[in-house]
């Protein structure tokens, strides 16, 4: 029977480590990340070098009972009764292992790769063979080069079909992925712009791609994509499907919208065929017509396929986190339940800090190929490992294993419409909720009744992009540089725990907010990094000890009255943070001030000088640079005379968000990133491949009408459409952050994918648009900002910044938070 553990030493012998081994021991489970430990002793940390060193987390691997590691030759890592391999590439050990283990397996294999759609079309395949399949897969998205090797190794000897899906973003990294996942049957997902800097050109990209496919029996595949790849095909027998080219093996020729549902018909194998696809937008019937094609050359007969196709759900690719009632929050991944996502989704949950307790409903768990016994052993295990304080499980099954799960606070139902009519008398109370349950479930009625009730103008915040942001600074950072991540002005209009969570999960050293009450609501949602005030009250000091928070000093005033305050409550080393204006001429001490600053500072047992820094003016204006490189000698001269009064060093920054890239020679010790991390930097290209948007401010058509010439429109009579035409109201206004200097077509808005102008003034709680151009029903998504409609091009067309645009969103507009 083949097994997934294998001893330590045959892995050492698979990967061909160096390394003594102290203690032996078998290994089931891959470990890549410090902060996700599970079944730490028959875990296996990889130290990974990426944007961070992975052996820097080493420490914390052991700290959670991890006993086996691969390093890299030459680490030096002491940790008694540990075992260490030691290899030159830490990653290809990783591949390297995940390949062995999919060779030792017979098994078919669906390869997927694509710009688009991979993860849809894995997971709607993996809908329409589950009744027939017992199917190992990638969890959500995890197809890069960590992924493919973390996702192969689930595969075990009761699976009977692998779909896997591989990412690319440059030149030979397929070849490293075509191994660990070695496909049998190939799927080419819809081939677009996604990555295309990582190549030369497209052509390149897509013969990268194929790569994939090269000991493949079957390909399927777009006949309009491939069409000048002939020669190139490995694959002898391909089945292509097409809306454009009759010789394809699935010729589209002909679709209907019927009751909000895709209907299409096509040629296959000499007669027509229909398929209802229960999408509308276009890329999910594209999505819908590989996953068509691929039934039909699997075997499946043209009724059959119909017939699951109709069937297909949606596919949530990513967990949304909202507020909820009873100042509780909520975690929605109501679409989907499996034991991979699951544990990603309590990975999720346990990086929230704002509430005492972390609460899970959870439905039962189909298809996962596992008895019954062993699922539920192991789910509870994950539950007990993850933290989690109270426990909710919906189904027949969870409701028979109950005993295996060892929590105070658990109950029972046997389906959702029992929870939902005790609902009430669970009384939820300043908990964070995961919910997440099999589609069959209806848990979107749970999540419904759980969350805050508002209008429908949203801010959506994407915590992977925050993510990107973060890491797109650290990969500019030389080495041993902090982070100071401002959080100010709830952070930027993007949110408060919501951010700093994620923030300080992902390790940056400082947050920095402007007063006191910020870093109190830090502190009361379970922050716990250093926090820097900027503008610290001497009313509220009480407050600032207390939370344990850390002033700026910027003035020999409110240098006095804090150590007067530290001295009067018998408070020593006392950090602080000291501001120099280098000529900026906001706050700080000035050049002149320095020496009788020194003076202050000597032998001061009160105080702690954790930090000495300054702003820059204009970091990212080229035609400021002589006045930056001012900047930098008077901030210099500062630091130097500073640190040599106090007899110890400091941490020194100046670089913001702008100077970070601009100026590398100015990084010091710590840099400030403001607004670049929410996706905003002049420095780096819109567009580019660097940053990416956070924010996208969304609302909907409330009402559409029909107008005449120069009828007037709005307040004042402002507003006119020049030739009959019609307009659409929309829920956002004033009140909302949308600025009134966007009135009378200042501004405009995306309506499916149609810029529209809008007409006459902005009200407090609505605006019109000229929709003339563009289909528009009531209740139509609006889009007011996102990666298209950017915020840097709104703050131009009425002349301001984007920070105005983005602080200025108000709180009742209701902001959800994704992460993928």
């Amino acid at each position: 029977m083949l097994s997934n553990h294998y001893p330590i030493k045959q892995i050492q012998q698979i990967i061909g480590a160096g390394g003594i081994i102290v203690e032996e021991g078998n290994i089931s489970t891959l470990l890549t990340d410090s902060r996700r430990i599970n079944n730490a002793s028959e875990g296996l940390f990889f130290a990974l070098s990426g944007r961070r060193n992975g052996h820097e987390f080493a420490a914390e691997a052991y700290a959670a009972g991890v006993r086996n590691f691969v390093v890299k030759q030459q680490t030096e890592i002491k940790m008694p009764g540990a075992n260490f391999l030691l290899v030159d590439d830490v990653l290809g050990a990783l591949q390297a292992l995940a390949a062995y283990h999919r060779s030792r397996f017979n098994l078919e294999v669906i390869g997927i790769t694509g710009s688009n759609g991979k993860t849809i079309v894995k997971e709607w395949l993996y809908q329409l063979l589950a009744s027939d399949k017992i199917i190992v897969r990638n969890p959500k998205s995890y197809n890069s080069q960590i992924g493919v090797p973390l996702s192969v190794w689930q595969i075990s000897e009761k699976d009977d079909l692998g779909i896997f899906e591989a990412g690319i973003s440059t030149t030979d990294e397929m070849d490293k992925l075509e191994p660990i996942i070695k496909p049998s049957i190939g799927v080419l997902t819809h081939i677009g712009t996604a990555h295309d800097e990582g190549f030369k050109d497209r052509r390149e990209k897509v013969l990268e791609k194929l790569k994939l496919f090269r000991h493949c029996k079957l390909l399927i595949h777009n006949y309009d994509q491939l069409i000048d790849f002939k020669k190139e095909i490995p694959v002898k027998n391909c089945f292509s499907w097409s809306i454009k080219f009759k010789q394809a093996d699935l010729y589209v020729f002909t679709e209907t919208v019927i009751s909000r549902n895709f209907y299409l018909r096509a040629k296959y194998k000499g007669k027509e065929i229909e398929c209802l696809i229960p999408f509308l937008d276009e890329a999910s019937v594209e999505n819908a017509i590989v996953c068509w094609a691929t039934m039909l050359a699997l075997g499946y007969g043209p009724v059959e396929v119909d017939k699951r196709i109709e069937r297909l759900s949606p596919v949530s690719m990513r967990l949304e986190l909202k507020n909820g009632i009873n100042d509780c929050s909520v975690i929605d991944d109501s679409y989907n339940s499996d034991v991979q996502s699951l544990e990603i989704a309590l990975n999720f949950l346990n990086q929230q800090n704002q509430h005492p307790t972390r609460t899970l409903v959870l439905s039962d768990i189909f298809q996962s190929g596992l008895e019954q016994d062993v699922l539920y052993r192991q789910v509870a295990e994950m539950i007990h490992t993850k933290k989690v304080n109270k426990f909710i499980g919906v189904g027949e099954a969870l409701t028979a294993h109950r005993d295996y799960f060892d929590l105070d606070k658990k109950c029972f139902y046997p389906d959702t419409a029992a929870l939902l009519l005790q609902l009430n008398a669970l009384n939820f109370d300043n908990e964070t909720i995961l919910i997440k349950g099999a589609r069959s479930f209806e848990f979107e009625r749970i999540s419904q009744a759980l969350s805050l009730k508002s209008h429908e103008t949203v801010m959506e915040i994407s915590l992977n992009a925050l993510l990107n942001n973060l890491n797109f600074y650290r990969s500019k950072l030389k080495p041993g540089v902090k982070i100071m991540a401002m959080v100010k002005a709830f952070s930027y209009g993007s949110g408060t725990f919501e951010v700093a969570n994620i923030l300080q999960y992902n390790k940056v050293d400082y947050l920095a907010v402007a007063y006191i009450d910020e870093g109190i609501a830090l502190r009361q949602a379970g922050i716990n990094l250093p926090v820097m005030v900027l503008n610290p009250e001497v009313s509220a000091f009480d407050k600032l000890v207390e939370y344990k928070l850390e002033p700026e000093i910027f003035s020999f005033n409110l240098l006095d009255e804090f150590v007067k305050y530290c001295q009067s409550h018998n408070l020593s080393n006392y950090p602080v943070h000291l501001k120099i204006d280098t000529g900026m001429r906001r706050l700080g001490f000035e050049d002149f001030d320095i020496e009788t600053l020194c003076d202050l500072l000597e032998e001061n047992r009160y105080i702690k000088v954790q930090s000495v820094f300054s702003h820059f003016v204009a970091s990212d204006a080229k035609e400021h640079d002589a006045f930056t490189q001012k900047q930098i000698k008077r901030f210099e001269r500062a630091f130097t005379k500073i640190e040599k009064a106090l007899g110890y060093q400091v941490i020194k920054h100046i670089s913001n968000t702008g100077g970070i890239i601009r100026w590398p020679s100015a990084q010091y010790d710590m840099v400030r990133l403001g607004i670049g991390l929410y996706g905003i930097d002049a420095s780096v290209p819109a567009g580019s491949n660097g940053l990416q948007p956070i924010a996208t401010l969304k609302t909907s058509v409330s009402q559409v009408r029909k107008v005449q010439a120069n009828d007037t429109i709005g307040y004042n009579r402002n507003g006119k459409l020049t030739k009959a035409g019609r307009i659409a109201t929309v829920r956002i206004g004033y009140a909302d952050g949308y600025l009134r200097a966007f009135g009378n077509g200042a501004g405009k808005m995306l309506i499916k994918g149609t810029f529209v102008p809008t007409v006459g003034n902005i009200s407090m709680d609505t605006c019109i648009l000229d929709v003339s151009n563009v289909e528009v029903r009531e209740g139509d998504e609006v889009i007011v900002f996102n990666d298209k409609l950017r915020i840097e091009e709104l703050a131009r067309e009425i002349g301001t910044i984007p920070y105005e645009i983005l602080t200025n969103i108000s709180q009742r507009v209701k902001r959800v938070y994704f992460y993928e």
